[in-house]
């Protein structure tokens, strides 16, 4: 049998293993997934020994899952005195070399606890790689231990060109003083994982204009104005004085629902807590008038079938931009910085590709 083991939010692991499978048999791959709740993490295993979901599957096509690995083995009886040892035995039988390694944890709790214990090991574990001829600085492969305690840990791989660049597939932002909220985080997390370097290079330009929808207190709005956009905040609430006072931000007082800009954008963001229908229907409305070229907005998700929702709000959004005739690219993730919800980009066809 062909398992991975996948890295989600905790509590999403139905999602995650829902959105697994599906993707896997649509790609003719079947199997199944042992989920359990809170856990922060799922495996899929495939009835076909053979499988290879890395050559069929992106992992930036998966919404639910913030990184991959296919597992040699779940090692349950590690001795604490000399965990490495079995591992690297483990290693020696497989047929890879790796250019880096990750020592990690599921993003829980219980974890956090074992965080000390993955820090330590890393050293040693370099060390042990080199010395046994497993590392090869222009190898394919990276790879990944995961400890679900001192004495536990899955051992497997993944390939450095589809899987996460950050450990556990969070990536390490830090929330400036200055910023009017940690929402900031939010966005710039949904810049780097929803777009390309090269996008962000060209359609994030300094001098492009943008509208934020819902933008009090302005945590996305600082974000946009810090990559030198200039931006229409479209609130009631207030705004952060130092971004009214920077000359990139104008506040127009209206409901984000009911606004419509007197001159096509370049972006338009939301972060408008409603119900994800009528918030994809708000975001198809500004794509289809051609009143922005790009978005990125979040989607809360309701408390049953979160999976199924957005995947509607994903159709519905893609059956409207295909009938207006706009070729576009949508991605979906939810961030580490997303708690119930999601979040969407979309890029029409001038600007989406690698």
């Amino acid at each position: 049998m062909s398992s991975w083991l996948l890295y989600c939010r905790a509590g999403f692991e139905n999602e995650c293993a829902a959105e697994i499978q599906g993707e896997a048999l649509q790609r003719g791959i079947s199997g199944y997934c042992k989920a359990r709740a809170d856990s922060g993490y799922v495996t899929f295993t495939s009835h076909d020994p053979g499988a290879d979901l890395f050559a069929v599957l992106a992992l930036e096509d998966l919404i639910f899952t913030r990184q991959w690995f296919a597992i040699y083995a779940l090692l349950n009886d590690l001795p604490l005195a000399d965990r490495l040892t079995p591992i690297l035995r483990l290693l020696q039988q497989q047929p890879h070399q790796y250019a880096e390694f990750f020592i990690e944890t599921p993003d829980t709790n219980t974890g956090k606890e074992l965080q000390k214990l993955c820090r330590a090991l890393a050293r040693p574990l370099e060390s042990q790689l080199d010395a046994g001829g497993l590392y090869q600085a222009k190898a394919d492969d990276r790879l990944h231990l995961c400890f679900l305690s001192t004495h536990a840990a899955y051992v497997g791989y993944a390939p450095l060109a589809n899987s996460s660049i950050w450990l556990m597939g969070i990536p390490r932002l830090r929330a400036p003083r200055q910023a009017p909220s940690r929402s900031a985080l939010k966005l710039e997390e949904g810049i780097l994982r929803l777009m390309f370097e090269d996008e962000r290079e060209q359609f994030l330009r300094p001098g492009m204009k943008a509208v934020d929808l819902g933008a009090a207190p302005g945590g996305w709005s600082w974000q946009l104005i810090q990559r030198h956009l200039f931006v229409i905040a479209v609130d009631n609430g207030p705004m952060q004085e130092e971004l009214l006072e920077s000359g990139q931000l104008e506040q127009i007082r209206e409901d984000g629902f009911r606004y419509q800009p007197s001159k096509n954008v370049d972006w338009m963001v939301c972060d408008i807590v409603d119900k994800p229908k009528k918030v994809t229907a708000l975001m198809a409305r500004w794509l289809v008038n051609g009143w922005c070229r790009h978005t990125i907005f979040n989607l809360k998700l309701p408390m049953k079938k979160r999976y199924q929702e957005v995947q509607q709000c994903l159709t519905m959004l893609h059956d409207e931009l295909i009938a207006a005739g706009i070729d576009a690219t949508i991605r979906c993730k939810q961030l580490y910085h997303d708690r119930e919800e999601v979040t969407v980009c979309v890029l029409t066809a001038d600007a989406a590709g690698k």
